[in-house]
């Protein structure tokens, strides 16, 4: 008996020796999110300060156990968080070098601005960005395809891609360049580094699934279609995963949206192959509304551990939040006219400025179709200069464009739900390129840029992503919402660059658009 447990304790230790443990941290989709921030009944969530205690943490517990960590992003580090943009996200990148981040891929919205700004930023970091399918015209990649993160016991190759759907969603910058398919490039880098690493991971803003159109590549097809992947580290579909998922043999993760779960996966590896796995997600101070006390206020329970912030980043974050905020107060416009956002008259009839938004919806997007909701605009901008921070107080949400196209029978659809609504309900229905007749609850006399709507026809409609996720009872909306995508474009933005465009507002079209009889 001392005999089997002696070699079994051998045995034990020999795997132990060989063993290489590696953990794997990870975000996505931050879209400028580098401070808390708090939504719907969830207040101060978030936060780049805030991962990095639970990284900094994590690194202490594995490394003091003689294993390696990696902290990874999978893309979309720009577009969202004004503070964030105006500073061309240089506030999130020196918080992510503070936080040692080991490699970012290049995610679609890294494109939203102009390419200098893009090559700025990859300089500026100490992590490198990654993708190898985003190539120029020589067919070679222009940003590092991969890195290997060689730890002594263990070698890792990182390799980057990016959805082939950014030549669609965000073509303007890109020149010449272009981006091949993911499953090709992917496919040539796993070749390249089987044989010279004992891990290899996809950096991936592919999406999970299907995402907007069909013909792009999604994670679970990549791990169908080429072999030797280990690991999928996955962004660009804000996919809230509850556990990891396995296709063909790789492990595939994504940490939601705007660094509100750290994602983790830990891996035992002997001899080139990954033997044991796990994931979890770690909350970053998200809360559990548990409704009124008897004064009134609200109450909250965390979900997880509460975390501290991490002093030196949350001191930085600080310091360029402030610079933010004195470039909101900069004037990037000027009306002469009183723009009307007044409650009670965007959620019962048409205003100058709620005509001002949805054309500048139309314009960003190209659409035939603007449609928002009179409950998002929530106030009025006086004559005079025209903030940043005006607009932000006009629209404050945070929503972003969502492109989709209908038939003229859907979009008669739309128009029964709204003739049904109230006045003063936040649901009324603003729109641009679409006029109609609400008589007795039935929509009448619909045109079509000034055409008489073909209900065999199909529109080019952009709404905003809240409308599109059924928001204000527009269910069939969100029912439809998979014939269309996220353009991330956040609508505050696109505001500001159409005032921009407009300069001074001497005047603003005040047409009907919507009568009710």
């Amino acid at each position: 008996m001392r005999k089997v447990l002696f070699t079994i304790l051998i045995v034990l230790l020999w795997v132990w020796v060989l063993a290489a443990h590696l953990t794997l941290l990870h975000i996505n989709d931050t879209h400028g999110h580098a401070w808390a921030f708090s939504e719907w009944r969830n207040p101060n969530i978030g936060g780049f300060a805030y991962i990095a205690t639970v990284v900094k943490e994590i690194r202490k517990e594995v490394e003091s156990a003689g294993g390696h960590v990696l902290f990874l992003h999978a893309g979309d580090l720009n577009t969202g968080v004004p503070e964030s943009d105006l500073l061309d996200a240089e506030p999130d990148i020196v918080a992510l070098d503070l936080m040692k981040l080991d490699a970012m891929v290049l995610g679609n919205h890294e494109f939203d601005n102009p390419f200098d700004v893009l090559l700025k930023q990859s300089r500026f970091a100490t992590f490198p960005f990654l993708s190898c399918n985003f190539v120029g015209p020589d067919g070679e990649p222009i940003f590092k395809p991969y890195v290997v993160k060689d730890f002594g016991d263990i070698k890792v190759g990182i390799i980057g891609v990016t959805t082939e759907e950014t030549a669609i969603l965000e073509p303007l910058y890109l020149g010449e360049n272009k981006f091949i398919d993911a499953v090709e490039a992917v496919s040539r880098y796993v070749k390249l580094l089987r044989d010279k690493v004992d891990v290899i991971v996809v950096l991936s803003h592919l999406g999970f699934e299907t995402y907007g159109e069909e013909g792009y590549t999604s994670d679970v097809e990549l791990a169908r279609k080429v072999k030797g992947i280990d690991v999928i580290i996955g962004g660009h579909t804000h996919t809230k995963m509850e556990k990891a998922v396995v296709v063909n043999g790789t492990v595939i993760v994504q940490a939601w949206e705007w660094g509100k779960y750290l994602g983790r996966l830990d891996l035992d590896v002997e001899d080139g192959k990954v033997r044991n796995w796990s994931w979890t997600y770690i909350p970053i101070n998200l809360k559990k509304y548990l409704g009124k006390d008897e004064k009134g206020r609200s109450m909250y329970e965390y979900v997880g551990a509460p975390i501290e912030p991490d002093f030196f980043v949350d001191a930085v974050l600080a310091t360029y939040k402030e610079r933010g905020a004195k470039k909101l107060d900069q004037p990037i416009g000027e009306t002469k006219v009183y723009l009307d956002g007044e409650r009670s008259h965007v959620r019962s009839r048409d205003t100058n400025l709620a005509h001002l938004i949805t054309d500048a919806m139309r314009w960003k997007t190209g659409a035939d179709i603007a449609l928002q909701n009179g409950g998002g605009i929530r106030a009025s901008i006086k004559p005079g200069k025209i903030t940043y921070r005006d607009i932000l107080t006009v629209l404050p949400f945070g929503n972003t464009l969502y492109v989709m196209e209908l038939t003229g029978a859907e979009i008669m659809k739309v128009l029964e739900y709204a003739a049904t609504i109230p006045d003063g309900k936040g649901a009324h229905l603003q729109t641009s390129g679409l006029t109609w007749v609400n008589e007795g609850g039935k929509p009448v006399d619909v045109k079509v840029n000034d055409e008489p709507i073909d209900l065999n026809k199909t529109y080019v409609v952009v709404t905003n992503n809240y409308m599109a996720g059924g928001g204000d009872g527009y269910l069939m909306l969100k029912e439809w919402s998979e014939k269309g995508y996220d353009t991330g474009f956040v609508l505050a933005d696109v505001v500001k660059d159409y005032i921009k465009n407009l300069g001074v507002i001497e005047s603003y079209d005040e047409t009907p658009r919507y009568i009710k009889k």
